[in-house]
Order: structure tokens, then C-alpha cells, then sequence
């Protein structure tokens, strides 16, 4: 049982970093002065007033590839009822319980951890660099996280994002496309509509229409069918007017066979059936992403994986990790992680302190696996 690994997730559970509002500065503060005491040198990168981001640099002795490690260290606030005060960091029937003990201050204090284990134990990468990243705003967005942070930290080869579960490895995750869509209509006196155009109306008409659409024929193994999830309406000015004005938001999941351009010319052509004059904002987007299971960093983490007697399990990401970014950046990578399954974002979660504590010796022996790969040693 490593206690240490154990007192550093409560510690972190214990810092509230809810976002929004937005709270990062406390948990970035106490991450550097660990990192600092380990006689590293973090720097933190800092989008926006008092939301700080952390990075810290393991050089190795050739510089050959560089591995990128990001956990988040956000969480989102707590609610509902709790067994115990959502940061307590309270240990029980062996699991710690807290906001953010599995989304993600249990993978961040794995990946902290393995910081002090390279020093106490001497260990010195020959061909990675590790590039150990602590990131702010993972659950609004990462406008001032880990999007921002890639311009800044050079060329990179590898990623690992540790926001996951139960060692589960993701090789596939929905691409991400929030939209608001505004129906301008005409105002009108309420008892006479026939001489207006109930903005309202019409979005009526075309919601239930987007949610009977078969967006996507093909079906992916992983992440079967695209969704579309109604999250906000809003309009009208007073019930005896003729609604002038309606908007209202989509939260559209696709799949990889799927692309935004194609999404949109649909969602364009249902509302052209009804009104002439929208307009479509696009609020986000995340391109859908798909790693093949024989690509080699999977295959070191399943050679890792069989070492410790973990079961190898794939899994796709129905919402949204940070992986689409280091994508875009040209970023070989898949995610991972320690969590508990069905506990993120939920009223008591919690984090199982034996895959903590197996946690780190999967993180530490895949690194050095990497390590070895990189200096040019096959996969067995």
C-alpha cells in the first residue's frame, strides 16, 4: 500500500477547484511547491488571471522523442447528497471519496507521484523527455488549458492523457459540436397569428424534425450511433405576442464516418423547410478521433498491462477528453487512467486506492517501455 500516494490524493481532493467558477490557482500553487521540493523546476502557464496551468520538464540523456503526460486538475463543483463533504478526501471500505477523486486529482496524483519516484529512485530517461502537464479548464472547454498550453511547449511526439477509467484504454472518442441556432420570425398580436410567424412554432417543427433524422447510416463497433441532445430553448416576449424571436442550443456527438460540414449543410436544409431567415453560431468543436488497436504505443500499454495481470480493455469516449487537441496538433496519443467507472461528475464519487497504488507502477514501467522504444528496442 503506498500511503504517500494515498495522503497526496487527499491532499488534492481537498482543494476545491471547481470550474466554473473556475478555481484552479490554490491546487496549481500546492502542485508546484511538490514538484519544487523534488528539486525540479515547474513553469506555469498562465491563459487567464489566477487559472494557472503546470508543467514540468524531465529531460533524458539523448532527447530523442518527448512524451507528453496530462491529467486535469478542474473538477466540476459538487451537488447533490453526499455520503461524506465532497472534499473531505474521506477514506472508506478502500476508496477515497471526494469531487474530482476520479475526474481527475487521482490520475494527477499518479502522475505527480511519478515525478518523486523518478527522483528517489534515480531513474533517468536515455531517449524521452517526459513533459508533465497540469492543466486548468478541462470542464468549460479548455480555452485557457490545454489548448492555449500546446503552442507553447515545442514539438512533441507522444501523448497520454490520463482521464480514464478502470485502465481502460480509449481508442475512439465522438467528435463534439455545440450550436446555437436563431429563428427570426415576426411579432405579432396573440389573437390574430395568422399575421405574424411564431418563431417558436417553427423551432418546434424543426427540433422534432432533427431528432427523427437518421444522421449516420454506418454504425461504429465502438461508438455506434451519433446523438443529439436539445440543451437549450429560449423566446417569445409575453404570452399574447407572437414569438419575433427563438434560439436554441445543440449538443451534437458524431462519429468518425461523420464530418461538421455534413452536419451542418443537413441542419441547414431541415431549417430551410420551414424559415428563411437563422442564423447558426458555432460554440464548439471537437473532430472525432480513432486510434488503431496495433499501433505501437497500444502495444507497449498492452505488453505493460499483461505484466501487472490487468485485464486489457478498449473502450470508447462518448464525451470529450483533451486527446482531440494534441490530434490536431499532430500528436501520436490515446487516453488512460486510474478513475472509478460511472463516478465522474456524480454525488459520491470516489477512486479505488488499490488501482492508485497499481496505478503507478503501470504508469511507470509504461514510460520506461516507451523510453526503450524510443531509443530504437522492438515490441515483443
Amino acid at each position: 500500500m503506498n500511503k504517500e500516494l494515498i495522503k497526496l490524493t487527499q491532499k488534492l481532493i481537498r482543494i476545491d477547484s471547481s470550474n466554473p467558477p473556475g478555481k484552479e490557482k490554490e491546487i496549481a500553487l500546492f502542485i508546484e511547491r511538490y514538484i519544487k521540493n523534488l528539486k525540479f523546476t515547474p513553469k506555469v502557464y498562465e491563459f487567464e488571471k489566477n487559472r494557472p496551468n503546470l508543467v514540468c520538464k524531465i529531460p533524458s540523456l539523448r532527447s530523442k522523442k518527448k512524451l507528453l503526460i496530462t491529467p486535469h486538475i478542474d473538477t466540476v463543483p459538487p451537488s447533490g447528497k453526499w455520503r461524506f463533504p465532497p472534499f473531505s478526501g474521506r477514506i472508506y471500505r478502500g476508496r477515497i471519496y471526494g469531487r474530482g477523486a476520479t475526474d481527475d486529482k487521482g490520475n494527477a496524483a499518479v502522475a505527480l507521484y511519478l515525478i518523486k519516484l523518478l527522483r528517489e529512485k534515480r531513474i533517468r530517461l536515455k531517449n524521452l523527455d517526459l513533459i508533465i502537464a497540469f492543466t486548468a479548464d478541462e470542464e468549460t472547454g479548455s480555452k485557457v488549458g490545454i489548448k492555449p498550453l500546446l503552442n507553447h511547449l515545442g514539438k512533441i511526439n507522444y501523448g497520454l492523457v490520463l482521464d480514464s477509467d478502470d485502465f481502460e484504454i480509449v481508442v475512439a472518442q465522438k467528435g463534439l459540436l455545440h450550436l446555437r441556432v436563431e429563428i427570426f420570425g415576426k411579432e405579432a398580436h396573440g389573437a390574430y397569428p395568422e399575421r405574424g410567424v411564431n418563431a417558436i412554432e417553427k423551432s418546434v417543427h424543426i427540433l422534432n424534425e432533427l431528432l427523427q433524422e437518421n444522421w449516420e447510416n454506418k454504425v461504429h463497433p465502438l461508438l455506434k450511433r451519433p446523438t443529439i441532445n436539445i440543451g437549450r430553448i429560449s423566446g417569445g416576449e409575453k404570452v399574447n405576442i407572437v414569438a419575433g424571436f427563438n434560439f436554441f442550443e445543440l449538443d451534437i456527438r458524431y462519429i468518425p464516418s461523420m464530418n461538421k460540414k455534413s452536419i451542418e449543410k443537413k441542419l441547414r436544409k431541415i431549417i430551410e423547410k420551414y424559415i428563411k431567415k437563422y442564423r447558426i453560431k458555432i460554440l464548439a468543436h471537437q473532430k472525432p478521433l480513432e486510434i488503431a488497436k496495433e499501433h505501437f504505443l497500444i502495444k507497449l500499454m498492452r505488453k505493460v498491462l499483461k505484466k501487472h495481470k490487468i485485464k486489457i480493455s478498449y473502450k470508447a469516449s462518448l464525451g470529450a477528453t483533451v486527446i482531440n487537441f494534441l490530434s490536431e496538433k499532430g500528436i501520436e496519443g490515446f487516453c488512460f487512467g486510474f478513475g472509478s467507472k460511472g463516478c465522474a461528475h456524480s454525488a459520491n464519487e470516489y477512486v479505488k486506492i488499490k488501482d492508485l497504488c497499481q496505478g503507478i507502477k503501470v504508469l511507470k514501467d509504461y514510460v520506461l517501455a516507451l523510453d526503450d522504444y524510443a531509443g530504437g528496442e522492438k515490441i515483443v
